[in-house]
């Protein structure tokens, strides 16, 4: 039998001495004029690369020092990165410096990744939801070079992420700990960082940016775009969902209709009796549209995936409900808050682009490639989990399933999209989607038999208590609306499933649809959610102007 040899560790030591020749002998600093050099010395042709791509936060400067890599030194790159949120981020393609992708989320180069791919320019390994990618990124998508950003670091390499861990920790470790290289973008270097998020023992080589790196506030809904349409979904979701099932743990999606039920929590929760039975423990970033119900002392806790731009003195001041480190700022984790998201939540709630007559659900249309981001993940039921709750053991019984208990996942969608487009198809675009671009399975998000609850403006199915297939579709038509999908439903059958309390209208709930009005919210307007803070919430600029509702 012939031992395993160190090959990987004796070619990280022949990258570190290339990169030497670019920043020096003796030093982890790269001067940022230096930088496409320095990747070209210390990446191969071939190579798999993560770049932290977040949710928010964006190792911007080492993405487009890489799209400007010559691609006669590196080609045939396959990237590994949760989310494509950067025009650099497909300009290596294009470019023909990578060929090969995976990844959790492409949000805003959705429509430019499909082009890509129709043409052949990129080929797609696998769509993922976030901790399934970190999880292949620690077995078989390890990647040799990783491209990481933080707010500042030392001399020694080691790394301050500040509020915005997000995706970081895993990255790093999953290339430092395979003899791997280890690149960090920073805002600052400093002589004493805060604390200690990535020791420098991970870290190879730290550049600090011309500007400080690209961050969204991805998690900032305007109140004053709130309709009322929206509230009502809301009124219905703390109705059907929240008071029955009595649900304490859970995790919002992002959303104007998940933005309505925070910011009725204060009054409409309030006014039934909610207060300190229902929302109390959250997995999710800090969102201002939350700050009305934790100054109302609905909140007793949030575990955040990253920060949110303009909360950050706001959380740091309020240690009694997030994570703060001794440096008074948020700890973040991404991957921490999606294995918290699946096995300490009892609720997820999301939105989707289209639902099929079983409640498959997809944000894949025919010209979009979005991804899924965490939401399979949030919206699956772990069937891992052993502990029990009110509203886990409540959901299994009411599934018909005494012998163990069921993640609630709500789907809450208008019966059209903004576009016009109906939410409720006969067939998902993704199943024409996976044929063009060769996937082996079309790309649904959440799949049917995971999905407990559909609210529409016209009311709430309770999936969970259907018995059949055809009882399924028919709850699903029944809250379709004004679409063909919605009009091919028997009123008889709609009836009866009304009776049985697996449809619900708001008047089944006890709601007047008259009562769903703008005064149920708790702040109006971004103004609100500042004064409710006592003015540590500092909104971006481009909130504080007057909006429209839309």
């Amino acid at each position: 039998m012939v031992a395993r040899s160190n090959q990987r560790a004796t070619n990280r030591s022949e990258r570190l001495a290339r990169a030497a020749t670019v920043i020096g002998s003796g030093t982890k600093i790269c001067p940022a004029e230096r930088i496409t050099e320095l990747l070209e010395a210390v990446i191969e042709p071939g190579d798999r690369v993560a770049i932290e791509g977040d949710n928010q936060k964006q190792a911007d400067f080492l993405a487009a020092a890489l799209a400007k890599a010559d691609p006669a030194r590196l080609h045939d790159l396959h990237m590994v990165q949760s989310v494509l949120a950067l025009p650099d981020h497909l300009a290596v393609f294009e470019r023909g410096v990578a060929n090969r992708l995976d990844f959790a989320f492409a949000g805003p180069q959705s429509r430019k990744l499909a082009e890509l791919v129709s043409t052949g320019s990129l080929k797609i390994g696998a769509i993922h939801t976030y901790l399934e990618l970190y999880a292949r990124m620690l077995v078989d998508l390890t990647p040799r070079v990783a491209l990481v950003v933080a707010d500042k670091a030392d001399r020694e390499g080691n790394l301050y992420t500040g509020p915005n861990t997000e995706d970081t920790p895993v990255i790093a470790e999953a290339a430092a700990f395979n003899s791997g290289i280890v690149v960090a973008q920073v805002n600052e270097i400093v002589e004493r960082l805060p604390r200690v998020d990535i020791p420098g023992g991970w870290v190879n080589v730290v550049v600090q940016s011309p500007a400080p790196y690209a961050i969204e506030p991805l998690f900032t809904r305007d109140p004053a775009k709130i309709r009322e349409d929206k509230i009502l979904m809301a009124m219905m979701a703390i109705a059907a969902v929240y008071e029955p099932y009595e649900i304490r743990r859970l995790n919002h999606g992002i959303g104007y209709a998940t933005a309505a039920i925070e910011l009725i929590l204060p009054t409409f929760a309030a006014a039934r009796g909610l207060k300190g039975k229902v929302a109390t423990n959250f997995v999710l970033n800090p969102h201002p549209t939350l700050i009305p119900a934790i100054e109302a002392g609905f909140v007793d806790s949030v575990y955040s995936f990253g920060s949110e731009v303009g909360m950050e003195r706001y959380v740091s001041e309020r240690s009694d409900v997030f994570s703060i480190g001794a440096d008074g700022n948020l700890r973040s984790n991404r991957a921490l808050a999606q294995v918290a998201g699946q096995y300490a939540c009892d609720l997820f709630v999301g939105a989707t682009l289209q639902i099929d007559a079983q409640g498959n659900s997809s944000t894949a249309t025919k010209d979009r490639i979005a991804g899924f981001g965490g939401a399979p993940n949030m919206g699956a039921d772990a069937r891992g989990r052993r502990h029990t709750s009110t509203a886990w053991l409540r959901a299994g019984h009411d599934a018909g399933d005494d012998t163990r208990g069921r993640k609630l996942v709500v789907q809450m969608v208008n019966t059209r999209q903004p576009n016009g487009a109906p939410s409720f198809v006969e067939r998902l675009d993704a199943i024409d989607l996976a044929a063009t671009a060769g996937f082996a399975l079309p790309p649904v998000m959440i799949y049917g038999d995971d999905v407990t609850h559909v609210i529409t403006e016209e009311g709430v199915a309770n999936l969970l208590l259907c018995r059949s297939p055809s009882e399924r579709e028919g709850a699903l038509r029944a809250i379709a609306g004004d679409t063909d999908f919605g009009r091919a439903q028997s009123p008889d059958m709609t009836d009866d499933l009304r009776r049985r309390r697996i449809v619900m209208h708001a008047s089944d709930l006890g709601i007047d649809a008259r009562d769903a009005t703008r005064d149920l919210l708790s702040a109006k307007t971004i103004d609100d959610l500042v004064v409710s803070s006592g003015g540590l919430y500092a909104p971006p600029a481009k909130f504080r102007r007057r909006a429209t509702v839309v």
